[in-house]
């Protein structure tokens, strides 16, 4: 029984430790199997997060705007992104797996050299430092084969890519294209290229100024425009090269394109070349402004203006002055007596001194033009050395001069200059081997209440009336003027209204169309004046033209005719439109008329064509060389010069020999018998065959009805003027 116990005890010993065991055992499996769960876990979560961050790395390759290619160290393509394959123009099935150097690609350096892709791409353009980009490199890239594609530029930097030990095992290529960036450089380059050429070789003066106004860079034009270098300029202080007296009016423009006032300013004005002279140049100057709209720099051109200046100055100095004796004309001498006359004070300081010379038609009969154009210019010397600076001396035209004086002691001035006058005429002239006797009347006038009455042309009016008393007391004397005198038959009055009527805006000019027979089509048009008279209501001119050149203003008449003309002209919208002004032999002989039509056509910037002045035959006459030689001058500027009222005068071919004239006007008392007269019609036929015969432009007057325009038309006529085609009317009802 003891021994079966022992046998038991020793068998649940047994299975104690048995137990025990499998305990054990089931522990560890159990700890194991926990532990390959955790393992599977971990390998669960890895595999998560490699699949996150593989989507992320095929987004960042699908995103990104630059490209990249993954290779061996061999050089096989591991992977690229669709960047990439359009850079390289392939795609990506095509391209894993292969050698860099299997791809069909074009690689060139900056020069167009050809590159192998390897040498690019490569280990061996890398820095050997793993993760460290070598310096990038820029390519062009293309794609050879029969769908051959641009040359595209691009910027390559390549790099070793590590694992996690540290050692190599790929290379990386990062490709950013920078074509659009390279051709806005190179369209940069070429425009600065462009711009340099254009600043260094153009004919006018070009600067770059910076915000302090001194010079940055200026070209060779501007230089040798102030007589310097360029390199002598750069860094001067522009205004510093400006004459003083413009330099604050230069520096206010500049300072409103800094305030913004405006964008750019234009001047001209004066410049001080380096030998010390002075050039008149055109200025133009505009802000450039940079991205943020901030001031950066100016642009500067500068145009030498001295020889248009010059001439501004010599037309403006021929429309004020007398040309053949230099003297100030009528126009100049009626600006200086009245703004003399507004001076406080006028009164008891101011005399006129009229001067005529006696005998000079007789003179001119006897001897010719040229020779009374030789004693006219030796009367103006006598006149401006006897003024001796005192005063103002003019030729009103013919042998009439006025001297203008203000001075304290007037009345003892003008007397004084008055005897040296009648001593300088009294040694005989020598003209063509003779001995000519020259002797002038002189009249004077003194500025008080009486004379100033009428301004400016009552002044003078009281100057002439004393002339005309010392002419008629036996000449070569001087008279001075008193409230008895008359003045000589002219209407001081008459005279005065005309004036004023100048000044008051009532004259006006009114336009007649001229058109074209062919077709009716208006051509131009006729400017006649008219006189609003403040009582008397509308004048024609035949009812004060007369008077007016009695009273010595017909010839400003003319110029005031000439001056609305061609400001008319200026206005017309149809640039092919001209008018035609007409001119006595009076006004010619002047030369104001002609000097002023040259500086209005000028100023205004008419075409010289587009004014066609027009000359009565019975005003050429008498007319001499004056008249021929001013005719010339129009001509050869260019404005046509018609004969009017053709065939009514004594010599007409003579005329058309003679004369520097382009065309003719047929007389209305030819076109008012056409087609009853057979005589009218015979001379109207015969002339217009003969102007057409010298090519000349040919107007018919004086149309009132259609079957006269086609009988001219067929005479070979070609203008038309008259009722039919309608009447002057002002310039607001055209």
């Amino acid at each position: 029984m003891d021994g079966i116990l022992a046998l038991i005890e020793r068998a649940t010993l047994v299975d104690l430790v048995v137990v025990a065991a499998a305990v054990v055992a089931a522990s560890a499996v159990v700890a194991m199997v926990a532990r390959l769960r955790r393992a599977a876990r971990r390998s669960a979560a890895d595999r998560a997060e490699a699949d996150r961050l593989h989507r992320w790395y095929e987004a960042v390759k699908a995103s990104s705007r630059d490209g990249f290619v993954l290779q061996s160290v061999g050089g096989a393509v591991l992977d690229l992104n669709l960047a990439a394959c359009d850079m390289l123009g392939v795609d990506v099935r095509g391209a894993i797996g292969r050698h860099i150097n299997d791809l069909e690609l074009v690689v060139v350096d900056a020069h167009g050299l050809p590159m192998v892709p390897a040498g690019v791409f490569g280990v061996r353009h890398t820095n050997g430092s793993l993760g460290r980009p070598h310096d990038p490199v820029l390519v062009g890239l293309g794609r050879v084969g029969p769908e051959q594609t641009a040359i595209r530029a691009v910027q390559v930097s390549t790099s070793l890519v590590p694992n996690g030990d540290g050692d190599a095992v790929a290379v990386l290529s990062l490709l950013t294209d920078v074509t659009t960036r390279q051709q806005a450089k190179a369209a940069l380059e070429r425009s600065e290229t462009q711009f340099r050429v254009a600043m260094e070789n153009a004919p006018i003066g070009m600067a770059l100024v910076d915000l302090g106004w001194r010079l940055v860079e200026v070209n060779v034009a501007f230089a040798e425009l102030l007589g310097t270098t360029v390199d002598a300029l750069r860094g001067y202080e522009l205004l510093a090269l400006s004459h003083p007296d413009e330099r604050a009016a230069e520096s206010a423009e500049v300072q409103r394109l800094l305030d913004g006032e405006k964008h750019r300013f234009s001047q001209e004005k004066r410049y001080l070349r380096a030998d010390g002279h002075e050039v008149w140049a055109v200025l133009d100057v505009a802000l450039a402004r940079s991205a943020d709209g901030a001031p950066d720099h100016f642009v500067v051109q500068v145009r030498d203006s001295t020889e248009s200046r010059l001439q501004a100055e010599m037309l403006t100095h021929r429309a004020m002055h007398d040309p053949l004796t230099g003297l100030a004309n009528r126009t100049l001498l009626q600006e200086v007596l009245q703004s003399v006359i507004e001076q406080p004070g006028a009164s008891g300081r101011l005399a006129v001194m009229a001067c005529d010379l006696d005998r000079f038609k007789a003179i001119n009969d006897r001897l010719g033009h040229a020779a009374g154009d030789e004693v006219l210019v030796h009367v103006a010397g006598v006149l401006r050395a006897a003024a001796g600076g005192r005063g103002t001396v003019a030729r009103l035209g013919g042998d009439e001069f006025v001297v203008v004086l203000h001075d304290l002691d007037s009345a003892r001035t003008v007397v004084e200059v008055a005897a040296a006058v009648h001593g300088g005429l009294r040694e005989p002239l020598r003209l063509q081997r003779k001995r000519v006797a020259v002797r002038a009347s002189i009249g004077i006038a003194f500025a008080d209440a009486d004379t100033l009455a009428n301004g400016a042309p009552g002044l003078l009016a009281a100057a002439d009336a004393a002339l005309y008393r010392a002419k008629a007391a036996g000449r070569g004397r001087t008279e001075v003027y008193d409230p008895s005198m008359a003045a000589s038959g002219v209407s001081t009055s008459l005279h005065a209204e005309l004036t004023d009527a100048l000044t008051n805006g009532q004259l006006t000019l009114h336009y007649q169309p001229i058109v074209a027979l062919s077709d009716e089509r208006v051509m131009g048009h006729e400017a006649l004046i008219r006189w609003q008279h403040p009582q008397r209501g509308m004048l024609l001119p035949d009812q004060f033209l007369g008077v007016a050149e009695e009273a010595g203003i017909g010839v400003s008449l003319g110029t005031w005719v000439v001056t609305e003309a061609v400001s008319y002209l200026a206005r017309c919208q149809d640039q092919t439109r001209w008018v035609s002004i007409n001119a006595s032999g009076d006004q010619l002989g002047d030369g104001e008329f002609v000097a002023r039509v040259l500086w209005e056509i000028s100023r205004m910037r008419v075409a010289p064509g587009r004014l066609v002045v027009e000359l009565t035959e019975s005003s050429l006459i008498d007319s001499g060389t004056r008249v021929r030689h001013e005719l010339t001058q129009l001509r050869a500027a260019g404005v046509p010069i018609l004969l009017d009222d053709f065939g009514t005068g004594i010599s007409p071919l003579s005329y058309l020999r003679d004369l520097p004239v382009n065309g003719v006007k047929l007389d209305r008392s030819f076109t008012s018998g056409i087609p009853d007269d057979p005589a009218a019609a015979k001379v109207a036929r015969a002339l217009g065959s003969l102007a057409r015969d010298l090519t000349m432009i040919t107007i018919a007057e004086g149309i009132e009805n259609v079957e006269q325009g086609d009988f001219l038309y067929a005479s070979g006529w070609r203008y038309g003027q008259g009722w039919l085609f309608g009447g002057a009317r002002p310039e607001s009802e055209l």
